[in-house]
């Protein structure tokens, strides 16, 4: 008998169930509902994946905005129930992603150890079916996943468009590496995960060691050396029991994620997959001889068929959809035309949602998908060109962010030029936070509805100005450029009158376009548009969504005609309580109404110099307290001018944008001058400022 039989019993009771823990299980093909060898049991299946006749598991095609999921149906003792330590595990699977175009691959798939089968909640796109936006990074998530990522999402630190990561309860990989795999002498070789091709992987976890390899390659034998290896304790990440499985998504590109077959064993190493014995994908035949014959004796046929039918060819060359060169360079989803007219039921008035100085917006539904979508039709006289809408599209296309309406595609057809973005049910700020009886009243948002909406636009405008690979400046920010999803979550839209710069460049237009009242100070003197100038915008929206007011209210006492100056002399007077909007009947957080006033108070400020960068609103919005903000520095200096870099500002530099409480009152409400056109925005709630290139100012009434 053992001296310390306590300690000798633990140690057998550890041993005897890791013994007992020897689950493993292998698909060779899944044919016959996917029956596995030697286990006698189906594979579950969710979202569009499907068994093909060829025993090949489809995960997705070529739908965008869809999820795959194939989980083993039974849940697998992952942990030692007694210590809670993790055991080894060892997975092999051999898939292949075929993309709906060459080079363009959409969105990748992940071998997932999940505590359930469904994974509700979770998104397609960059998501891959694994979360959302709001479990994303959260320990709860108990979710350890490798992604074959075939997109590079910049919201989640992708190191390129092909790469392996390894994700534990987030989308941000713990570690990646472009995808590669090592062939004995011949060193590190590039493998293209959306090739087409199969391409096995394997992943081993050590329960000892607490190390996780990953390897892959294009042949049957396993690599000696792993592509992707680091130290991890999955013991704190897994649950006794877990469900293990794959899941692929599409986004605005698609592609078809196949598995081909797959072996997983507990306390062990899976046996490595014999790709000859694999069903493999259909190759289109290629054309031998008898066809060329075919094909030349038809010859002369086709021709006498052509002529016949020139009349009716013409009339169809006429009404379809001319794609020229340059429009397969571009990205993301190319719709046609007649897509988006049955979506739209022709677009008829009935699903007209909005206009603007851009052209009508549309509500529709995409068959075959069902997807409810807005369709930005540009009008014919608009003067977006063909050029602009070209930039738009290659900027937009690959902006991706939580608080950003997504661009899902485009089409054109001849003078039509067509936009389609993400639907949003709840329409824009403004008709909640303005009601002027001409339209059904909204709901009334909550304090912290509203501190929400705030904070994502902020975040939103981070993105754009400091973590996307270029600068993006909006310049048209204002309550009816913020549309709200279906949660009431603040979502920026309208990138019409966006500019692109790159990192470092100096920004210059030759036209200042936007809102009265969201107009930064130095635009008309300068006619350079910067990312100060959105943060101006931002800081109007933030005493917008505090005061329930417009920035310009012509129908307002005198003292209160301009939002910004009314809660500046409130604020100094310690009475910035008397701003907050009454329809919230005292129901707020102090303390964040405090913040939300004292940043758009600072952003409002009219020397350029002296505004916060985005970076900081959002550090102080994150805070929510209003003693962590700076003092706001006056508007206004002794001489009456404004401080800029330079030299003081004078009146006539921004008469049509901030300080429009020294002008008469009467004047604010008259037309001075009549503009070109409407500039950006499905709808002006304020009277809107077109400078030209001469200099020209222009003020339009709404």
């Amino acid at each position: 008998m053992p001296k310390n039989p306590t300690l000798f019993l633990a140690f057998l009771s550890l041993f005897l169930s890791a013994v007992s823990q020897n689950d493993e299980f292998v698909y060779t093909g899944f044919g016959d509902g996917g029956a596995a060898s030697g286990s006698g049991t189906n594979i579950r299946l969710n979202g569009v994946a499907a068994i093909e006749s060829n025993g090949i598991l489809r995960l997705t095609n070529e739908t965008s905005r869809l999820i795959g999921r194939a989980f083993y149906p039974s849940a697998l003792q992952f942990r030692n129930a007694t210590t809670g330590a993790a055991f080894s595990f060892s997975a092999t699977f051999v898939f292949a992603i075929v993309p709906e175009y060459p080079k363009l691959g959409g969105h990748g798939l992940a071998f997932v150890i999940s505590p359930s089968q469904e994974l509700k909640g979770a998104l397609p796109s960059q998501y891959l079916g694994l979360m959302n936006a709001s479990d994303v990074g959260n320990f709860s998530n108990h979710l350890f996943a490798v992604e074959f990522d075939t997109v590079q999402d910049f919201e989640f630190g992708d190191i390129d468009d092909n790469h392996i990561g390894i994700d534990i309860n987030n989308m941000e990989s713990n570690a990646s590496v472009p995808a590669a795999y090592y062939a004995g002498e011949g060193g590190r070789t590039s493998i293209t995960l959306k090739s087409g091709e199969r391409i096995q992987a394997w992943i081993d976890y050590d329960g000892i060691a607490k190390v996780i390899n990953v390897t892959v390659a294009p042949f049957s034998s396993k690599p000696a050396v792993p592509i992707l290896s680091i130290p991890v304790d999955l013991s704190p990440i897994l649950h006794d029991r877990m469900f293990v499985g794959f899941s692929a998504s599409t986004g605005l590109l698609a592609s078809s994620h196949y598995l081909f077959g797959w072996g997983f064993k507990m306390n062990g190493v899976s046996q490595s997959l014999d790709l000859d014995s694999l069903p493999s994908l259909r190759q289109p035949k290629k054309k031998g001889t008898a066809f060329i014959f075919v094909v030349s004796a038809t010859a002369v046929v086709v021709l006498i068929a052509a002529v016949a039918g020139a009349a009716y060819l013409f009339y169809r060359i006429k009404n379809a959809d001319v794609i020229e060169p340059w429009e397969l360079e571009v990205g993301p989803h190319r719709f046609s035309y007649k897509e988006l007219k049955f979506a739209t039921k022709g677009f008829r008035d009935r699903e007209l949602i909005g206009f603007g100085g851009f052209g009508k917006v549309y509500k529709g539904t995409l068959p075959g998908s069902r997807a409810e979508v807005a369709v930005k039709r540009v009008s014919h006289g608009s003067r977006q060109g063909i050029q602009e809408f070209m930039a738009e599209i290659a900027s937009i296309g690959r902006l991706r962010h939580r608080n950003l309406v997504q661009l899902q595609g485009w089409c054109r057809r001849r003078a039509d030029l067509l936009l389609v973005y993400d639907y949003m049910p709840n329409g824009s700020l403004d008709k909640f936070l303005f009601c002027d009886g001409s339209q059904k009243a909204k709901p009334v948002l909550s304090w912290a509805e509203r501190f929400g909406i705030l904070h994502g636009v902020a975040s939103a405008l981070l993105y754009l100005h400091e973590d996307w690979e270029h600068v993006v400046i909006h310049r048209d920010v204002k309550a009816s450029n913020v549309l709200l999803d279906a949660d009431l979550h603040g979502r920026l839209s309208d990138f019409g009158l966006a500019k692109l710069h790159e990192h470092g460049a100096n920004p210059s237009t030759t036209r200042v376009v936007g809102t009265l009242g969201y107009l930064a100070p130095e635009l008309t003197r300068t006619g350079k548009a910067t990312t100060s100038c959105d943060v101006f915008a931002f800081g109007a929206l933030a005493l917008e969504v505090v005061c329930g007011r417009r920035p310009i209210e012509p129908k307002a006492p005198p003292e209160e005609l301009m939002l910004v100056d009314w809660v500046w002399e409130q604020w100094s007077s310690g009475l910035w309580a008397d701003v907050v909007d009454p329809r919230l009947e005292g129901v707020y957080e102090r303390e964040e109404v405090a913040v939300a006033i004292k940043v758009g108070l600072w952003c409002s400020h009219p020397a350029a110099a002296r505004r916060p960068s985005m970076r900081q609103v959002v550090r102080y919005l994150n805070g929510g307290d209003a003693a962590e903000v700076p003092d706001v520095p006056s508007p206004q200096l002794a001489d009456g001018g404004y401080e800029e870099e330079g030299g003081p500002v004078g009146f006539d530099d921004f008469v049509h944008s901030y300080p429009l409480s020294s002008l008469d009152k009467v004047s604010a409400r008259s037309t001075i001058a009549l503009g070109e056109e409407a500039a950006g925005g499905l709808c002006h709630e304020g009277p809107s400022i077109l400078l030209d290139g001469s200099g020209a100012r222009g003020l339009l009434e709404p």
